[in-house]
């Protein structure tokens, strides 16, 4: 008895006492049985659930606390919007911080974008970086010139990363793609197939080939030579690239249940209906370096020439280097390289994986520029990149790291509405973005979305072009690491980026390994037969 009067108890014990209370009175005072039918009818209701909480077995805390409990899930589930709309500095905020946000938004609409007052960053902290200025700065770069020769095609420097239709929905798929044909740069289709949303605008494609060989698929889930063939002379497709692994997950396969698998997409993916759909965590086309560039220059054969090459997140180093040996001894290049960085990730993942698994991009473009450069094959093969990239500031320092260019996944979203709910794997999306249900997505309204994801690109390339006039050079592929500083701490100071990305000598790898520093281990334990390390 006196535990059923403990405080915990109270939002039960006290609304069965006055639902009691109130039925003998109903039952003494036949008068007022009206008014208080209503009030025993609430409580009858207050009194159920806090029976069903306290003998209910999945969540502890609602035994020991019935009713009062679920105050705590209701907090819980408003937390993020709390936080992020009354709580949230500029600066604050994750994976993007409000001021990221909000320059996409600004740019997008073509609204001011300027801020008052000076900068709200500490610019003593640790890990703080800035670019260097000339005190003779160079005319802007033209809007034509920014761009890159990748084999046959022109690339701009900014491009919309892989995102496969299924993770976004139709309308966010239709709005990307118009606005890649409005602003002249290209859409990846991500690993989940070409659909005819990403055909309805007209705009560049890179057709991303996943494990799983979506839209060139085997019936055994194998490649298909003739699919592929058939669907990459489309004129619309530029490039060919293979996926190796993503930022977000890296070495995860994945699984579409039977279930999910609806006729459209047992159509784009060219899969069968009935049957769970498997992306295996690697490749069953090849197994070796040598097979990874082999199968890279029969995709380029069979798509009559079009660039081909592959994107990966860096793991171990000897495997990166094993196939830069497999195309020194075999003389097969890819067009280009795609390097991801683990704080890339549109696409779910295990919080194992997104926040401990995988290289962060600087670290892993920065390696894969060195390993080209070493091994004597970069001027034959292009970088891409992609992580995180959102600002001018973003590019410049990337590209001053050893891309060719850029991709950006979240900022083309944000420039589409997303407001980074971080729902986008609920099927809940508030804006529309990544939800599959056709109420949400009518939100998203086509033909103005895709005007801001043009705008976007051409105001960020707009600051790029004027970020690398100021600091003295007339292209952004001009811009090095020595460009950039970056303070370490209190008594170290700041460093240029090229101290702390150094550069290797051209052929540096082949002509005397044992020089390359960070790099002469991983070089031995190569070998361009195996993934696998000699030891």
């Amino acid at each position: 008895m006196k535990t059923a009067f403990e405080l915990r108890y109270a939002l039960l014990t006290w609304p069965a006492i006055l639902l009691v209370l109130a039925v003998l009175t109903a039952t003494l005072w036949p008068g007022g049985r009206a008014g208080l039918e209503v009030v025993a009818l609430v409580l009858a209701a207050v009194v159920a659930v806090g029976v069903y909480d306290l003998f209910q077995t999945r969540h502890a805390i609602l035994r020991n606390y019935p009713i009062a409990a679920r105050l705590r899930f209701l907090l819980e589930g408003i937390r993020p919007e709390m936080r992020q709309y009354f709580f949230e500095g500029d600066k604050d905020g994750a994976p993007f911080a409000r001021d990221k946000r909000a320059i996409v938004y600004q740019r997008a609409k073509k609204a001011l974008d300027k801020r008052p007052f000076g900068t709200q960053l500490d610019v003593y902290q640790d890990e703080y970086e800035w670019l260097h200025h000339s005190l003779a700065p160079r005319p802007l770069a033209k809007a034509e010139t920014m761009r890159v020769q990748v084999g046959s095609y022109s690339a701009s420097l900014l491009n919309i990363s892989a995102m496969s239709y299924g993770a976004l929905s139709a309308n966010a798929v239709r709005a990307l793609n118009r606005g890649a044909k409005a602003g002249g740069f290209y859409h990846d289709t991500g690993e989940g197939g070409i659909s005819p949303y990403h055909r309805e605008g007209g705009g560049d494609l890179v057709w991303e080939l996943g494990s799983g060989y979506f839209g060139a698929r085997a019936a055994d889930g194998g490649f298909d030579p003739a699919r592929f063939a058939e669907t990459a002379k489309d004129t619309q497709i530029k490039m060919i690239e293979v996926k190796l692994s993503q930022g977000a997950k890296p070495g995860h396969g994945g699984v579409l249940p039977a279930a999910k698998i609806t006729e459209e997409i047992s159509a784009i993916r060219g899969v069968p209906m009935g049957v769970d759909c498997v992306s295996p965590s690697a490749h069953p086309a090849f197994s070796t370096p040598v097979g990874l560039l082999e199968f890279t220059a029969r995709l380029r054969d069979l798509s009559g020439g079009k660039p081909a090459g592959f994107k990966l997140c860096i793991g171990h180093p000897w495997e990166f280097l094993a196939i830069c040996k497999a195309m020194v001894e075999t003389g097969i290049t890819p067009d280009f390289i795609v390097i991801d960085g683990k704080e890339g990730g549109t696409g779910a993942a295990p919080l194992e994986f997104m926040d401990h698994v995988g290289m962060p991009l600087r670290d892993g473009l920065s390696f894969a520029h060195n390993a080209l450069i070493g091994a004597g094959l970069r001027d034959k093969v292009r970088i891409g990149a992609s992580g995180k990239i959102t600002t001018a500031f973003d590019m410049a320092r990337i590209m001053a790291l050893g891309a060719d260019w850029c991709n950006a996944a979240r900022g083309f979203m944000f420039a589409i509405g997303c407001i980074q709910a971080q729902s986008c794997h609920t099927g809940h999306c508030p804006t529309g973005v990544t939800s599959p249900d056709p109420a949400r997505q009518r939100a998203l309204v086509v033909p103005d979305k895709a005007e801001r994801v043009a705008n976007f690109h051409k105001n960020t390339l707009h600051a790029l072009a004027e970020l690398t006039a100021a600091a003295g050079v007339d292209h952004p592929a001009q811009l090095m690491s020595h460009h950039f500083q970056r303070r370490i701490g209190a008594t170290t100071g700041a460093l240029p980026l090229s101290d702390i990305y150094p550069t290797l000598a051209p052929g540096q790898l082949l002509a005397d390994p044992a020089s390359a520093k960070g790099f002469a281990k991983a070089w031995a334990m190569a070998q361009s037969g195996s993934f696998a390390p000699a030891l």
